[in-house]
Parts: C-alpha cells; structure tokens; sequence
C-alpha cells in the first residue's frame, strides 16, 4: 500500500472497501467512525478529504453516504478491482472465434423504463463478442443501457450489458429484473430483504434510490456476464 496513507487511513480505505463490496452502497460518515475507532465525526471527515486528495475517492458531499471509490486507483495499490466484476471483460476488438449475441433492446439504469418482455422481443441488432469471454455461451442476450444508476459499477449510459438468460439470483448480483404490475424492467444489483427485493443502484446522487419491492413483483430475467462499451 501507498506510503502516503497513514494506518489510519488505511483503515478508513479498507472499510469503506468491504462496506461497500458487502451492502452496494457506501458507509455514513458516523458508521465509518465506529468501525475504525473515530469518535469525532471532523475527524473522519480530515482523513477522507486527505484520501480524496490522493484520488482514492470521490466525494459528493450534499449527498448523503456521498462516497465514490477510485477502483483503477485502488488496484495500482493491491486494493482489488470493483466489486461484482470479476466476470466482466470490456473490448471492442475481437479476435479468433466469435460469438453473435441479439441486442433486444432497452434496459434503464436509473428510474425503470417500460419496455416489453424480453421474449416478445425481436433483436434489433447484434454484438459479436470473442469466443470464451463470457464462458459459456448458452442463453445469452444483450440490451443497451439507459440511465446513470450503475456508474459505480463502471456501467455507464449506452453500454451493451451481455446477460445469460436466468430466473433465479444470488445477492450482489447485477440483474435485468421485470418488476410486475408496474411492466417495467431495470439494472440493478439485487437482494433479499426478508418478503422484498431489493434492487440497489450504484451511484450516490439523490436520484438513484433502491426499488423495494414485494418478491411476487419482481422477476429475474438475466444476469450480467460481461459489458461492452461502443465508443463512437
């Protein structure tokens, strides 16, 4: 790790991290005090400034849990890579064998969009990806993303999120999920919160908050496998 972080601050970094990989979304000012042994919130809020001046993370300071972390940052110090993304690859040059996936259209990540069932869907288009990029290529499709709710994720609007088609998921999960009686579909990361889904955004401005919703409303319709980027 980085000589310029003090033990401290070191500390405060890895819970932020662990926090964050474990709920979704980042740790309060008051909760990251208590795990590292800070009674004065001042105090805390020095180390995160210092550790946003070093680029560690960003800091929206109107929101509330207002934290970014710097993940490209985080890895030059041996700190891991963004949470839930191992099993995504970006390119957009392929070589050797490929794969053709259908682009069935629109998913929101931001507020939810109505679209149509992805099985009513014609492709309006094709992504071809490298063979062995997604591991098996079994039941995959693509839609175009729309919105700003998985910044953190490094899923950004007009991404082409690869998905294999499932109904079941895990938590931590970034999904396409049909939320029933409202007909709408969105991105999230999701997780079960007793009788609800919850479907968690990543991005800490005031405009993304999570989807609660009772589990017989919600249907998972894939899972993220990989994204792809079209710069134009």
């Amino acid at each position: 790790m980085a000589n310029t972080l003090s033990s401290r601050q070191q500390n405060i970094l890895k819970f932020i991290i662990s926090f964050s990989e474990r709920n979704k979304f980042p740790p309060s000012i008051r909760e990251i005090g208590e795990q590292v042994g800070i009674s004065s919130t001042s105090v805390v809020n020095y180390n995160l400034t210092k550790l946003e001046e070093m680029e560690y993370v960003t800091r929206h300071r109107e929101v509330s849990r207002g934290l970014s972390l710097n993940w490209p940052k985080l890895a030059e110090v041996g700190l891991g890579a963004s949470p839930n993304l191992e099993p995504v690859q970006r390119s957009t040059v392929f070589g050797g064998n490929r794969v053709r996936v259908p682009v069935l259209g629109l998913i929101a990540a931001g507020q939810p969009i109505m679209v149509e069932p992805r099985s009513q869907v014609d492709p309006e288009s094709w992504v071809d990806l490298a063979e062995g990029i997604t591991g098996s290529t079994d039941n995959l499709f693509a839609l175009r993303v729309k919105g700003n709710s998985m910044i953190d994720a490094s899923v950004l609007d007009g991404d082409i999120v690869i998905l294999r088609h499932q109904e079941t998921a895990d938590d931590g999960d970034m999904v396409a999920a049909w939320i029933e009686g409202d007909e709408e579909t969105t991105l999230k990361y999701f997780f079960r919160q007793g009788k609800d889904i919850r479907l968690q955004p990543a991005n800490p401005a005031p405009e993304y908050k999570p989807i609660i919703k009772p589990a017989n409303m919600v249907r998972i319709n894939g899972k993220v496998v990989s994204v792809v980027r079209v710069y134009h």
